[in-house]
C-alpha cells in the first residue's frame, strides 16, 4: 500500500505538472522575469521626467489621446513658445528632454560648449506651416517687395533661417531689411496689428495670420530638412534610469505618431480645439503633412548631419554665429541601439 501511495503522489505531481503546462525550471524561470520586470518597473516608478514641449502640448496630449500616457515614470511637462526656451531651460537644469529646430542647439552649443544637452534623436516630420507672410490687403507681391521694410521673425528658429535663404533667393540680403526680433505670439500681434509689414513664422502663429486673411509670401516647405531633433540633457543621458525612460518615451511618441496616422479624424478634432481653428482646416494640415513626409522618430543613424551643417554656415557667414561650428560635436550616439529596435516595430 505504502508503494501505490508513492506512486500514486509521483504521478499526481506529473499530472499537476502537465496540467499547469509548466516544468518546475520554467515556472521558476517565470517568477524570474516577473520579478525581474517589476524590480524594472520600480526603478523607473521614482523617476521623474522633466519634458519641455512647444505650442499647445502636442506631446502630452497625442499620448493621451492615443492612451499611452500610462507611463511607469512621472512626468512633469512644460510648454514653451519655441525650441530656444526650451534649450534655454534645459541648460539651466530644469527639464531633460525637448524636440526642437535643427536651430536652437546651435545657439546652445555655442554659448554652452554642448555641455549641457544633446542631440540624441530625429523626429522627422512636415515643413508645412513654415511661412513668410504679410498682412491682409498688403501691397507687398514678392519677397523682393521687402527691401527696406520691416520683417518680424523669430530669433534662433527655423524662421530665422529660412527668412535669410528667401532673402538671397531674391537677390536681398539682411541689411537690405529692417528686421524685428519678436516671439511667435508678439510678431502675429504686429502683424495684425499693421507694426510690421511681414511676419517670418510657423505653427500656430501662421494658422492665426491666414485666419486673418494672411498670404503666404513665400513658403519653407522646400528649404527645411523637416528633421526635429530630440534633445536631451547630459546628465540625464548618463542617469541609467532617466536614461530607460526617455527610450521609453520616445517608443510611447513613435507609437501615438502611428496612432494620429491611423485616426485623423480624431487627431484633427484635438487639433482644433487646441488651436482654435476648424476641424475641416486642421484634419486638412494634417493629412497634407503626413503625405509630404510622415512623423517619426528615428535614430541619428538614419539621417545625416549636412542639412543642421549648412545652418550653422550660414549663420556664420551673415554674422549671425560668431565661430564655426561642427555639429557633430553636440550629437550624441548614446541610444541609436536602442531606438534601431523600437522604431523597427
Amino acid at each position: 500500500m505504502k508503494k501505490i501511495s508513492v506512486i500514486s503522489l509521483f504521478m499526481g505531481i506529473l499530472m499537476l505538472i502537465g496540467l499547469t503546462g509548466c516544468s518546475p525550471n520554467n515556472a521558476s524561470d517565470k517568477t524570474s522575469a516577473k520579478q525581474a520586470t517589476t524590480k524594472a518597473s520600480a526603478d523607473l516608478s521614482n523617476v521623474t521626467l522633466r519634458v519641455g514641449q512647444t505650442g499647445w502640448g502636442t506631446i502630452q496630449e497625442a499620448l493621451k489621446a492615443s492612451r499611452l500616457d500610462d507611463t511607469p515614470y512621472k512626468v512633469e511637462y512644460s510648454v514653451f513658445q519655441g525650441g530656444n526656451l526650451i534649450l534655454e531651460a534645459m541648460t539651466a537644469g530644469h527639464i531633460d528632454f525637448g524636440i526642437t529646430s535643427e536651430i536652437p542647439p546651435l545657439f546652445s552649443a555655442l554659448s554652452q560648449n554642448g555641455d549641457h544637452s544633446k542631440v540624441i534623436a530625429i523626429q522627422q516630420s512636415n515643413t508645412l506651416q513654415q511661412e513668410l507672410v504679410v498682412a491682409k490687403g498688403s501691397e507687398i507681391k514678392t519677397v523682393a517687395d521687402l527691401k527696406g521694410k520691416k520683417v518680424a521673425y523669430v530669433q534662433n528658429t527655423t524662421a530665422h533661417y529660412f527668412l535669410i535663404k528667401m532673402l538671397e533667393e531674391a537677390g536681398l540680403t539682411w541689411n537690405d531689411i529692417r528686421p524685428v526680433q519678436l516671439t511667435t505670439s508678439d510678431g502675429l500681434a504686429a502683424l495684425l496689428g499693421g507694426k510690421v509689414d511681414a511676419l517670418a513664422s510657423y505653427g500656430n502663429a501662421i494658422i492665426s495670420a491666414h485666419q486673418n486673411g494672411a498670404k503666404t509670401l513665400a513658403s519653407a516647405k522646400d528649404i527645411l530638412s523637416g528633421d526635429f531633433q530630440i534633445n536631451a540633457l547630459t546628465d540625464a543621458i548618463s542617469n541609467p534610469r532617466k536614461h530607460a525612460a526617455i527610450v521609453d518615451l520616445l517608443d510611447r511618441i513613435n507609437q501615438a505618431n502611428k496612432w494620429e496616422r491611423e485616426n485623423p479624424e480624431k487627431w484633427a478634432k484635438i487639433v482644433a480645439t487646441n488651436t482654435n481653428q476648424p476641424y475641416e482646416q486642421a484634419l486638412k494640415t494634417f493629412k497634407e503633412g503626413e503625405e509630404q513626409r510622415p512623423t517619426r522618430v528615428i535614430p541619428l543613424t538614419e539621417t545625416k548631419t549636412e542639412s543642421q551643417q549648412d545652418i550653422a554656415n550660414i549663420f556664420n557667414s551673415v554674422g549671425i554665429i560668431n565661430k564655426k561650428i561642427d555639429v557633430n560635436t553636440f550629437w550624441s550616439h548614446e541610444f541609436d541601439k536602442e531606438l534601431a529596435k523600437i522604431t523597427d516595430k
